[in-house]
């Protein structure tokens, strides 16, 4: 009995379609992985941001509050400063007014500045990370090379480090 002949080079045996159609298989599954890896960090990172624009909006609001009232601390303020100067009254109310008109003010100003930067830092609510993924995975898969070995970017999916933080 003789062994099986072997296949010359660049013909293929009879295991060569089993092996094509196995890792065609296990690329199908690796790609939808990686698909599902990427819409979860999209998700998060959409949750993220657009939490962080409610929170701006929050601290707006309190600043349009603050400064509401300030205005209307000022207006009582001259109102009492016009009752002042009325003929046969000497009381001096209105200082009171006008200090809490101005300690609103800078409450307001305060938290229209975090509102600001917290609006900047969730605006807009684009999945960047899952955006430059997929960028290095199509790179990748297009260029037939595998990306070089490092670590995972912070609060990524597969990293290790839990899903937002």
């Amino acid at each position: 009995m003789s062994a099986p002949p072997t296949p010359a080079p660049g013909q293929q045996g009879p295991e060569a379609p089993h092996n094509i159609a196995a890792a065609i298989a296990e690329v199908s599954e690796r790609a939808q992985v990686l698909v599902r890896e990427e819409i979860e960090l999209a998700k998060v990172e959409v949750t993220e941001k657009a939490t962080k624009l409610i929170k701006g909006a929050v601290v707006g609001i309190a600043a349009g509050i603050f400064v509401v009232m300030a205005v209307i601390f000022a207006l009582v303020g001259f109102a009492w400063l016009l009752y002042y100067y009325l003929p046969g009254n000497q009381f001096t109310y209105f200082w009171g007014f006008f200090a809490m008109a101005v300690i609103l003010l800078l409450l307001g100003a305060l938290a229209g500045l975090l509102a600001a930067k917290a609006v900047k830092k969730g605006s807009p609510p684009m999945p960047t990370m899952a955006i430059d993924e997929a960028q290095k995975i199509k790179q990748t898969v297009s260029n037939g090379s595998a990306p070089a070995p490092g670590p995972p970017p912070p609060g990524s999916v597969g990293g290790g480090s839990g899903v937002g933080g």
